[in-house]
């Protein structure tokens, strides 16, 4: 089960059940004017909405982009005036750890490159892939950028960035809350590999949820690897739910903090609603990082 398989989200505004169809008008974006944080939704999360359903009901809320979603529903959304902020690749169990994924890698990325280009995406992701048996760590690094060496130029010509995701191993009570066995468990290895790929178009995908998770100190982390960073994600922890007083991280001053690097990109909801209205799951979101 992989997580890019999960492509739809349910969207609803204040006093509209998410499953009655009913649609928001356009926002025509004046209310939000002020907004420093360039939002997206990561569709997967929220399984069956449809893409052109989440979509309609993202912009309603103010939200600039989408990602996780099927390539195939890209034109129909994009009509909508949403941009696609992160085209989904080779998936983190199939990685370039293993040098036996090699070809498949290479070859999803540099379609994702070309798909990322057609609809004007910023970043196509990237994942290390999950241990296996008789590679050591130093192997895994020489084999993961052995890989990507053979890509980046294609990304650097096509003026789009490959952004690599670290992924808790910790949470292992749900196969997308947490990847127990994911090699890029640790920000931190996966900063070096950023380092060494020298690429201005190979950064970090950095997902607060799963760096709290790892390794917490939110804020120093994210002052200290702003510079490599072409991504953000969120989500409520424990549970990957929404950005609630439930959870533990306090996402006002992370966002500022993120904000405050200068970092321009998007920040992607990706949490799992909890509630019965998960579009207003999604607006309460928009508004808590809305600083």
């Amino acid at each position: 089960m992989r997580r890019r398989d999960f492509l739809t989200v349910p969207t609803v505004v204040a006093g509209v059940s998410a499953i009655s169809g009913n649609l928001p008008a356009e926002n025509t974006g004046k209310q939000h004017a002020r907004s420093r944080a360039r939002q997206s939704v990561m569709g997967w999360c929220f399984k069956p909405m449809e893409p052109l359903e989440l979509a309609k009901h993202a912009k309603s809320i103010g939200l600039e982009a989408i990602e996780g979603i099927p390539a195939s529903s890209y034109p129909e959304v994009t009509a909508l005036g949403l941009k696609i902020s992160l085209v989904g690749s080779h998936g983190f169990a199939t990685g370039p750890l293993d040098p036996e994924n090699h070809a498949e890698v290479e070859a999803k990325l540099r379609e994702s490159i070309d798909l990322a280009v057609r609809f004007g995406a910023p970043n196509v992701i990237t994942f290390t892939g999950m241990q296996k048996a008789g590679i050591s760590d130093d192997a895994a690094t020489r084999n993961c950028i052995k890989c990507w060496k053979r890509v980046i130029g294609y990304a650097e010509e096509k003026n789009v960035g490959l952004v690599l995701e670290h992924l808790n191993s910790k949470d292992d009570s749900h196969p997308m809350k947490g990847h127990p066995g994911y090699w890029g468990d640790d920000v931190h290895r996966c900063a070096d590999l950023v380092k060494s790929m020298d690429s201005p178009n190979f950064k970090l995908l950095f997902d607060v949820y799963h760096v709290q998770i790892m390794h917490g100190d939110l804020i120093r982390n994210i002052q200290k690897y702003h510079p490599i960073v072409g991504h953000y994600h969120t989500a409520g922890n424990p549970g990957r739910g929404e950005l609630n007083d439930s959870q533990e991280i306090n996402y006002p001053p992370v966002i500022r903090a993120i904000l405050d690097t200068g970092y321009n990109g998007f920040i992607a909801q990706e949490f799992i609603p909890t509630s019965d209205n998960p579009i207003e799951s999604l607006r309460e979101a928009y508004a808590v990082c809305d600083v």
